[in-house]
This record gives C-alpha cells, structure tokens and sequence, in this order.
C-alpha cells in the first residue's frame, strides 16, 4: 500500500486539485463548505504513475479520452481530431496533466469529475 492510498483511506475523501484552475478551486470550496474532511493531491506537483491513473479511471468508470480538457491550446494544437489508443491517452495525459479535466474527487472506491461541482454529492 503506497502513502496515497494510506491518506486517502484515512480521510476517505481525496480530491485531485490544481490550484490555478478555478473549477478545481470551486470543487476544493465545495468539500470546504459542506464540512468534509479530504485529502488535497495536487497532481501537476505530485505526478500519478500509470498504475495509480489507471485506478483512478475505473474509479471514475471512464476512458482516459473522456477526461481530456479539449479547450487546451496544447490539446488543439496537437491532438484535435487525432486518434489514440486508451494506452496511448493514459500516456499523453501522464505526460501532460494539464490536460486532465478537474477537480476530481474520489471516495472509497468510487470516483467523480466535480464538474458542476454538485457531481461530488454523488460520492456523499
């Protein structure tokens, strides 16, 4: 068992964060003001290994093509109307993670995209 995954059990509650983003700040709020304990990962500082992003997709129960932020400059300059593998986005958004939409939010074994930010109640 790796400290990530003995954080998240203490606190049940991880939200994977980038501070600049102001959807991510909105979920970080939201986990505030509804009194929740949680665990921060800012993940562009604290990258995710394959393995650990490959959990975090069954937990959101989605393709890594799914949780792309195509309104990226770097995503419309370099893979708008491209077609990858799921192996091949796990790479590129592993070696890019400003390119994985956030906040998300994962409870247990369960995982959402706080975006609105009500998504996270589907975890409460």
């Amino acid at each position: 068992m790796n400290s990530n995954q003995l954080i998240q059990e203490k606190h049940m509650i991880t939200i994977y964060h980038n501070p600049k983003c102001r959807k991510s700040r909105e979920g970080l709020q939201y986990l505030q003001e509804k009194g929740l304990e949680y665990t921060i990962i800012e993940y562009l500082r604290n990258p995710l290994t394959r393995e650990q992003f490959k959990e975090l997709l069954m937990k959101l129960n989605m393709r890594p093509s799914e949780i792309v932020r195509t309104q990226e400059d770097d995503y419309k300059a370099k893979l708008k109307g491209k077609h990858f593998t799921d192996e091949e986005w796990i790479t590129i958004l592993l070696e890019n993670p400003k390119l994985i939409q956030r906040p998300i939010v994962v409870k247990n074994h369960k995982a959402v995209l706080g975006q609105p930010v009500e998504e996270i109640d589907r975890l409460l």
